[in-house]
């Protein structure tokens, strides 16, 4: 401990605290007499992070009931503080966020909601001259909670480990925590991202997902159509898919009987099915299937024939999906995985599909599961052995279809860290602005700097139209526009390509598919919080892509982080005419006007 309080002390010049590890009563006391044996050593290949071993000994002389402990309870002074709190609540929360007087979030990796839970096992605090993270340094998720709170000018971290029964120590007994680890650094969320992904690379085997070369393509969504599509509709708008320059087609939620029926409906059919993939593909494009895995509707055959596949709740009911109505099947129950690989061989092999969006805030955690049938040591083995799933579909796609794209969607959650390696897409999954599409954008490139990042359709970015937020940070670009005319069962007209939109997308996707910028290599050059305007920056092919972004910039200094002492070309890339002008590196300062961003290329 000393050797850790002394870094600490040096590092962060008394702005930062020394961990404070407790056991508290079921009603929130402090409980007295207790030894802690904390262990603190610093990994090798790993500056600036420790990992703790956390003992607590029941040295009172009598029993002691434990409600909860707090561990590695870390803490940074300043009039502004960020954070990086990954949470996943139905509230869709950004995951970078200040954290103002007053502030409290519990950010609890179980199930928030039904059906939200997961995440990422970590959370940052930092301002512009230091950075302190905490976080669980094990090989799976584990059900604690990463509470962040703000008293004074003091913002505080710490991990919580809550008892759903007291735990009785009697005399002499002993506690153990979960591993977990502080990290101390400077800058903004990315580089203790990148130090844990390395950690557990390097402890546990974990391998970040790298991306084929499809799964930076632009792509076509027919969820324009919404769920009562036609087949024609959809084979209608191939040739305006195809001319715009989009690679692939994404078949969304609406072809099937129900959830975990996922035969066809009378409306699309089998043979509906293969003349639409038939279609994309004589276009020369690639075909992508929504799939909602891990639901089945209450009314399903699945659900009414097939109670074995149904996660058991504590209380001997079944688990809600409540965006649609639906219940959890066991993600790790032996019959789930058959029946699931299943319809993998039925999706690639029998309809002609090329990779998948699975999609749902489900899809990030389930609740421990009780069913017998499951065979499982534990319920909560059902949490920890959740990504063996994504493994399974994976590698079964994989098998099917060599290089097919694996997209996992969960619906506003920060993702679980845990199944990340089973994925060769990310994505925005369902942003409420275009902040959030590129806080999410760099929270991926941290961890999985070669996962390809899809942007989500464009129509869900501030305007409907922010292509510039899509392209400047790296993602891959989307759209889900009508044509020639919108479903008639579709409210209102908002996704009809008109004139206007289609003169947008001509210009936007042409420089998506000329640049690529999504397949360069993310640079951390500026802090997401501190540095302004925002900014964030690609290397690709020698060229240099910064994206800046502010509601409105007339004229104030900006200094291009990242280059040599050269002379450089800076090219207005995404402008009508072009224009361009040359600076002399190193940290060359320009001077832009403008009004929500401004992209350039530097050669």
């Amino acid at each position: 401990m000393k050797k850790l309080a002394i870094f600490l002390a040096l590092f962060c010049a008394a702005s930062c605290s020394v961990p404070a590890d407790r056991l508290l009563t079921p009603g929130g006391r402090t409980i007295p007499n207790i030894t802690v044996i904390a262990n603190n050593e610093m990994p090798e290949n790993h500056p600036g992070m420790f990992i703790r071993d956390v003992v607590f000994v029941n040295e009172s002389g009598k029993p002691v009931e434990v409600g909860a402990m707090e561990t590695s309870r870390i803490s940074i002074t300043s009039r502004e503080v960020w954070s990086l709190q990954p949470s996943s609540t139905v509230e869709r929360l950004d995951w970078v966020l200040p954290v103002p007087a007053g502030f409290k979030q519990r950010n609890y990796l179980g199930m928030n909601q039904s059906d939200y839970g997961g995440g990422i096992p970590m959370v940052s605090l930092w301002t512009s001259e230091a950075n302190v993270s905490v976080g669980l340094a094990e090989p799976v998720i584990r059900l604690v909670s990463m509470p962040v709170q703000r008293r004074g000018d003091k913002a505080e971290a710490f991990i919580r480990r809550d008892f759903d029964q007291p735990v009785v120590l009697q005399p002499g007994d002993s506690l153990k925590a979960y591993r977990q680890f502080i990290m101390l650094s400077k800058g903004d969320f990315f580089n203790p991202l990148r130090q844990f992904a390395g950690y557990m690379h390097d402890t546990y085997g974990y391998e970040p997902p790298v991306s084929p070369a499809d799964a930076f393509e632009p792509v076509w969504c027919a969820w324009g159509y919404e769920r009562n599509f036609t087949v024609d509709e959809v084979i209608g708008t191939l040739p305006k898919v195809s001319e715009l320059g989009f690679k692939w087609v994404d078949v969304d939620d609406g072809y099937q009987i129900c959830e975990g029926d996922w035969e066809a409906n009378d409306r699309i059919t089998d043979e509906g099915m293969r003349r639409i993939t038939d279609a994309i593909h004589k276009q020369g494009l690639k075909a992508k299937l929504w799939w909602a895995p891990l639901a089945a509707d209450p009314g399903s055959s699945l659900a009414e024939n097939h109670p074995e596949m149904l996660l058991v709740q504590k209380d001997g009911s079944h688990e809600d999906i409540s965006w649609w109505d639906s219940w959890y099947l066991s993600p790790v129950n032996p019959y789930t995985q058959a029946y699931t690989l299943d319809l993998v061989d039925r999706f690639l092999l029998d309809w002609g599909f090329d990779g998948f969006k699975l999609d749902g805030q489900h899809l990030n955690l389930s609740s421990p599961d009780y069913n017998p049938a499951s065979g499982l040591a534990y319920p909560e083995e059902a949490c920890e052995r959740l990504p063996e799933f994504f493994r399974s579909v994976y590698e079964r796609a994989q098998a099917d279809v060599p290089g097919s794209v694996v997209q996992v969607c969960p619906c506003g959650c920060a993702i679980n860290f845990f199944y990340t390696p089973y994925m060769t897409q990310a994505v925005a999954s369902d942003p409420t602005s275009s902040a959030q599409i590129r806080m999410k954008r760099k929270v991926y490139a941290a961890l999985c700097p070669d996962l390809a990042y899809y942007a989500d359709h464009v129509e869900l970015s501030d305007g409907g139209m922010d292509f510039p937020t899509q392209i400047g940070v790296g993602g891959v670009i989307g759209s889900k526009f009508t044509w020639p005319a919108p479903n008639p069962t579709v409210e209102g007209d908002g996704y009809i390509l008109t004139p206007e939109k289609e003169a947008a997308l001509r210009k936007w996707v042409s420089i998506y598919n000329d640049k690529k910028i999504s397949t360069g290599r993310y640079l951390n050059l500026y802090d997401y919080a501190f540095d302004k305007p925002e900014a964030h920056v690609i290397e690709k092919d020698g060229a240099m892509y910064y994206a800046f972004y502010a509601d409105e910039w007339t004229g104030d200094a900006i200094v291009l982080r990242g280059l040599e002492n050269r002379t450089y070309t800076v090219t207005e890339y995404t402008s009508d005419d072009l224009r361009s002008y040359t600076v002399e590196g190193p940290d060359p300062v320009i001077r832009p006007d403008f009004e929500g961003s401004y992209l350039i290329e530097v050669k």
